[in-house]
């Protein structure tokens, strides 16, 4: 496989990854324990996991934008 190629697909399979990574803990989170949906009133656990979603939400972005900046790391 071409250099290039191989550099290329690294890249998104770490995008990948890393996209179901974050999607699966915040899921998890959110919908199995309940922390996602406010019932009578705002929760301590509600508040944790939304200050959490958007943080974690804020360094996700910044992980993609710093992957997808730096040049290809194609060996000669």
């Amino acid at each position: 496989m071409e250099p290039e190629v191989r550099a290329y697909l690294v890249r998104i399979l770490n995008t990948i990854s890393v996209s179901v990574l974050w999607l699966l803990i915040n899921t998890t989170a959110g919908i199995q324990f309940d922390y996602a949906f406010i019932h009578e009133a705002i929760s301590t656990g509600n508040i944790i996991f939304y200050i959490w979603f958007v943080v974690s939400f804020v360094f996700y972005i910044r992980y993609l934008i710093r992957l997808w900046s730096k040049p290809l790391n194609i060996p000669e």
